[in-house]
């Protein structure tokens, strides 16, 4: 186990040493002693857990240090020891970021031993925190877990990548299925505020009389069964980010108390008379066209302005054909890790039948397809015949292209071979045909 690093700043030699004689019969750490804080600052680099500092040096000012000491390592904690006549220095001190401050008394060697030991839990837990975050950033990370390489997904890069040096209002457009809660968290993940929470709320999936309740919480006895009280979610996300997909479904008397909140800044339980202030980002998406829901009254001019902010479009994956089998290699080789599979490859005829595909339900259907292919695959190839490809729209498209009645014919019987994975006689009873014409048609390779 790592050592903890404790640096000791104290400009009288014996009571350093005192003190380091102390800290070190702890074998877990690792004690450096400095006798100004000109010295303190050249080891900072060293990153250290702790630093016990007297706020009496010669050459800085405690106070001065401290900043040093929490601009250079955040996660250090500072420990200040100080004379009866530096208590308001102290103080300060204390406000200013120092974990705790001691009187140089006969019990201040017992005390620090007691309060490093408490300091190192928490520097420890800070590092944790901070790796921990570092890890949610590399997993939203833009270009690496919103696979993609064409030119609509690099502009969308581009604008995400946009949206984390400020906290302006973001709102997220795009068909079902393209990602759009996916993009809410890489802006979050990937901002001042990753370290806070991130709350997402789905406007569609809740009944319009309970919405009020689930965004701004309830008081015990606010109403019948409110046996009490509840956090909304607006409070639940306060410094970090609340993410209101579909907000287009959103009745207007809601609209009305949403508005009024973003404008105040501050929300009130139902049943209750205090309000409390908010600091919240907030991401919005929909696959509604809100101006065109405002034209035909269905949403307050006032709260469209209010939430358009930077507007990011996410492409349908028709419109993106060079990211498809890019994302499926992502898909297969996530499925296979997270199912402790070795990771599978998809068969040139796989490929084809991926990439003539229209995705109608975008990313999420192309995932879905994946992980069930990857579930049917016999060895470690992908074959054609376990891409399942389950919905109707690939006869309304063959409809709309010029071919013979015959081949006509052959593309809608191997379109329901392959939904009831080659059942013959299952499609045959389907399309009221004979079997046998099924099987003569296989035979000559027509399908």
């Amino acid at each position: 186990m790592k050592k903890a690093k404790i640096f000791i700043v104290e400009d009288d030699p014996l009571y350093g040493k005192l003190i380091r004689h102390k800290l070190s019969m702890d074998p877990d750490f690792e004690v450096e002693l400095c006798t100004t804080g000109a010295e303190l600052i050249k080891k900072l680099v060293e990153n250290p857990d702790v630093v016990t500092l007297d706020c009496g040096l010669p050459d800085y000012s405690g106070i001065d240090l401290l900043h040093k000491v929490k601009d250079s390592c955040p996660n250090s904690e500072v420990i200040v020891l100080s004379g009866q006549h530096e208590i308001d220095t102290a103080v300060e001190m204390l406000k200013g970021g120092a974990y705790d401050y001691l009187s140089k008394d006969q019990k201040a060697l017992d005390t620090l031993w007691l309060v490093v030991h408490k300091a190192i839990q928490k520097a420890n837990m800070n590092r944790e925190l901070e790796n921990l975050s570092d890890v949610v950033s590399e997993k939203y990370r833009f270009s690496e877990y919103m696979v993609g390489s064409s030119s609509a997904m690099k502009m969308v890069f581009s604008l995400l990548e946009k949206t984390t040096k400020t906290n302006i209002t973001v709102s997220i457009t795009g068909a079902t299925g393209t990602g759009k809660e996916l993009a809410a968290k890489a802006i979050h993940y990937n901002s001042v505020r990753m370290k806070k929470p991130f709350i997402a709320i789905n406007v569609a999936a809740i009944p319009k009389e309970l919405i009020e309740s689930e965004l701004f919480g309830f008081d015990k006895g606010a109403f019948t069964g409110a046996d009490q009280s509840k956090e909304g979610k607006f409070e639940l996300a306060d410094g970090g980010t609340l993410f209101l997909d579909e907000i287009g479904e959103m009745d207007l008397n809601m609209q009305s108390k949403l508005l009024r909140v973003l404008q105040e800044r501050e929300i009130t339980r139902l049943g209750s008379n205090k309000s409390k202030e908010i600091d919240i980002r907030l991401i919005v998406a929909t696959h509604r066209d809100l101006l065109k829901e405002v034209k035909n009254g269905n949403f307050r001019e006032d709260l469209y302005y209010r939430l358009a902010g930077l507007t990011i479009q996410l492409p349908d994956l028709k419109d993106r054909e060079q990211d498809i089998l890019l994302l499926s290699k992502f898909f297969i080789k996530t499925f296979c890790d997270e199912n402790k599979m070795a990771v599978k490859v998809l068969s040139k005829e796989a490929m084809e039948k991926l990439m003539k595909y229209n995705y109608p339900g975008n990313v999420r259907e192309l995932k879905s397809l994946i992980d069930v292919a990857c579930v049917l695959a016999d060895g470690n190839t992908i074959m054609e015949g376990d891409i399942q490809l389950m919905r109707s729209d690939d006869i309304e498209d063959l409809m709309n292209q010029e071919l013979s009645l015959e081949e006509y014919n052959n593309r809608i019987i191997k379109f329901f071979l392959a939904k009831y994975n080659n059942n013959v006689l299952k499609v045959a009873d389907k399309l009221q045909v004979g079997k046998s014409t099924i099987y003569r048609m296989i035979k000559e390779g027509k399908i």
